[in-house]
């Protein structure tokens, strides 16, 4: 009985060991859908919608300058004829100079807007990479991984999908519930 007690007692040990182990160093792999966040949140919606009519106005600007260059050029095809050498001159070169004040003008619309875009999309990611990080600490997760469609997760389960869990309660901090 003495020979089998210490035997008994050393594989006990290394059950206990390799069993700690195994639940200590598995960790639940976990993954959430970064479009479906994107698209989900209604912040989301909120920001591209701002983005959008500020977007127009510019572009209204722009499309309002160009209409006002096309009509000043219609009115000069009409009444070059009747110009001196020297008036033809002196409008072409008006004419050209407010054209390429325009593009100048027109590019750095488009500049602003791109930028405004960034900055609005930066918000919204913020926003869900805070909301992730909190979620993960409070739920004890080690890593949350993010699949966007580009190959990063090949293939998960459907029980690793945390995209909706995540997507309510970001949208019900967002709304201050």
């Amino acid at each position: 009985m003495k020979k089998l007690a210490l035997p008994l007692a050393f594989l006990a040990f290394l059950l206990t060991v390799s069993t700690i182990y195994y639940f200590k160093s598995s960790s639940e792999l976990v993954y959430v859908d970064v479009n479906k966040l994107i698209d989900g949140y209604k912040r989301t919606k909120i920001v591209r919608a701002e983005f959008e009519d500020k977007a127009k106005t510019l572009n209204a600007n722009v499309d309002s300058l160009m209409t006002d260059w096309q009509k000043e050029l219609k009115t000069y095809e009409k009444e070059r004829s009747k110009m001196s050498k020297k008036e033809l001159e002196l409008k072409q070169q008006l004419l050209s100079n407010k054209q390429q004040q325009i593009n100048n003008y027109q590019q750095a619309i488009q500049k602003q807007i791109q930028e405004e875009d960034k900055k609005a999309t930066q918000t919204v990611i913020n926003d869900i990479n805070d909301y992730v990080k909190a979620y993960g600490k409070n739920n004890k997760h080690d890593i949350i991984f993010g699949a966007s469609g580009g190959g990063n997760i090949m293939y998960a389960s459907d029980a690793s999908d945390l995209t909706e869990d995540i997507l309510i309660g970001l949208n019900e901090e967002f709304e201050g519930k």
